[in-house]
């Protein structure tokens, strides 16, 4: 009896280490897969050169001389002040005209200091930029999208104001080639003063980036960092994932984004941002998820880092 007891003391032991060995094994895969890799492109500054502005320089001829007439009633006294009035006039009127707009330059200036006109001179000197997001979910059976993204990222220049442009233009034709991927969707936009709108579009990015786990292919103001995926060549993976991809720009522009509720309306959005002057844009980044080979988005995993999704 004493056997069969150690015996079975044995046979629970290693049941423990078998089970308990099964349940990291398991476990391990999906670690793997809850790694969610992106790629992210872009640039830009919210710092706009500031405007110098010059009073104009005015010249004044020299007034003619007359001939000296006798000054009759008031002289140098009332007359001399106001001669527009037709009381005195003489040599005193030259003189009262200059005196005339030296005191309407002291009115003008007295007027500005005051700070009646003041509002209209803080509007101008504090630009409105509008900072707005574009958000796809697509079905991974855009693989090409997802190809097309990579290969933009290795050759874009995002230093520079026409490569940034033609970032979101190339961004935006290859969603639109696509529409039959469309799941999912999401446009806002949001119209701040300069300060404000920096931090808005930064507060856009750091919630995106923070979805991922890592960044495996990077284009930032040129810096390039990582490769593009490889196709594994495996398309029964493709069945139930996603690739969801976001734009972020802030422009000098005024922007109306509609509320997504369709296909037409996301087409509508990703038309408005595309079409945004390179001039005009100050920064922009794209990020996409998944990006390495072989890494997934599942149903569970969008519905759980990407709430405001709305169903098309």
């Amino acid at each position: 009896m004493q056997v069969v007891g150690r015996w079975g003391k044995t046979l629970i032991r290693w049941g423990i280490v078998i089970s308990l060995v099964g349940v990291l094994t398991l476990s391990l895969p999906h670690a793997a897969w809850a790694a969610r890799t992106g790629g992210r492109m872009g640039g830009g500054s919210f710092n706009m050169p500031r405007r110098s502005y010059s009073a104009p320089q005015r010249s004044y001829r020299s007034a003619p001389t007359y001939p000296a007439r006798p000054m009759y009633g008031g002289g140098w006294g009332f007359p001399f002040l106001i001669p527009f009035f037709g009381f005195g006039g003489g040599f005193g009127g030259i003189f009262s005209l200059l005196i005339g707009l030296a005191l309407l330059n002291f009115i003008v200036n007295a007027f500005r200091n005051s700070g009646l006109g003041s509002s209209t001179t803080e509007a101008e000197s504090t630009p409105q930029i509008t900072v707005a997001q574009v958000q796809v979910g697509l079905l991974s059976g855009a693989r090409s999208l997802q190809a097309e993204l990579d290969a933009l990222a290795q050759t874009v220049d995002t230093d520079s104001a026409i490569g940034r442009g033609r970032l979101l233009q190339e961004t935006s034709l290859a969603l639109l080639r696509h529409p039959e991927y469309w799941q999912y969707g999401l446009a806002q936009a949001k119209v701040a003063p300069l300060e404000q709108a920096e931090a808005q579009f930064n507060q856009y990015s750091l919630s995106e980036r923070s979805k991922f786990t890592s960044e495996t292919l990077a284009n930032l103001n040129g810096d390039r960092q990582g490769q593009a995926a490889t196709s594994t060549g495996n398309s029964d993976q493709d069945v139930g994932e996603y690739l969801v991809v976001t734009i972020l720009v802030g422009t000098q522009d005024s922007l109306k984004l509609p509320k997504i509720t369709s296909s037409e309306t996301l087409r509508q959005a990703v038309q408005t941002l595309g079409a945004l002057s390179s001039d005009r844009l100050l920064a922009i980044e794209v990020l996409w998820t998944p990006q390495a080979a072989g890494d997934t988005l599942t149903a569970d995993d969008l519905l759980a880092q990407y709430p405001n999704l709305r169903l098309l």
